[in-house]
């Protein structure tokens, strides 16, 4: 762990998950801050220096969907939200107001390190100034400068949509992203909710690069509310 630790802003009102969290953080050798509702997390943003923020949605004073967007009209800090709501209408909600992920309760202290691991990656990604376009997960390559994608040592023959959709995947990779988010950056705005078309296109592109396009390793179905590039 670097002397440099991450901190990390735990809005949270059931006392005894914010304490199970906040151990759980610690004792990775994060930099922990605690509020019990919206009002004085928002505060400790604004005066302080978070990394991270764990969000609950079912807050006492306001809405968890209202914090993701009071903090994304002057903020990128990272939002993983945690809740008891299983709903896959809300997860796709706070994922499209800008949350980073969703963990549904109850989870494990392991599932929770992974997917902050993941979202401090993805910061450092889009943070970083750098020059590399050839990218690599498993055994797939991507060349953004020639606009080819390889399977080991294999060409695949992509379409222009199958490689959008390729590309987009790999610019957020370890983040959900929303069937709704998909259709605008692939089609545009007037497909709206077709996600049959998605769909479609997207299991074109697992044919060329799962090996078992029913049990993908590499695009990852979040059931309901969107499709993720697994981060190894």
């Amino acid at each position: 762990m670097n002397d440099i630790k991450e901190r990390i802003l735990i809005i949270e009102d059931d006392q005894q998950i914010s304490r199970f969290i906040n151990y759980a953080l610690e004792l990775e050798g994060y930099s922990t801050k605690a509020a019990n509702n919206a009002q004085n997390g928002l505060s400790i943003l604004v005066t302080e220096k978070i990394d991270l923020v764990l969000l609950d949605l079912g807050l006492p004073d306001f809405d968890g969907l209202e914090v993701i967007k009071r903090i994304r009209e002057w903020s990128e800090v990272p939002i993983i939200v945690i809740s008891a709501r299983d709903a896959d209408k809300e997860k796709a909600i706070a994922l499209d107001l800008g949350a980073d992920d969703f963990l549904t309760k109850p989870f494990s202290s392991v599932e929770l390190m992974a997917r902050i691991r993941v979202a401090f990656r993805h910061v450092q990604r889009k943070s970083a100034l750098d020059p590399r376009t050839i990218f690599s997960i498993g055994e797939l390559t991507l060349d953004m400068e020639k606009r080819l994608l390889y399977r080991g040592k294999e060409e695949l023959h992509l379409t222009p949509l199958e490689y959008q959709l390729i590309i987009y995947l790999f610019k957020n990779i370890g983040k959900v992203i929303t069937n709704q988010t998909l259709l605008s950056e692939i089609w545009g705005h007037g497909y709206g909710s077709d996600t049959q078309v998605l769909r479609t296109l997207m299991a074109g592109l697992r044919r060329k690069i799962e090996d078992n396009p029913a049990k993908p390793k590499y695009i990852i179905t979040e059931i309901g509310v969107g499709y993720r590039l697994k981060d190894e």
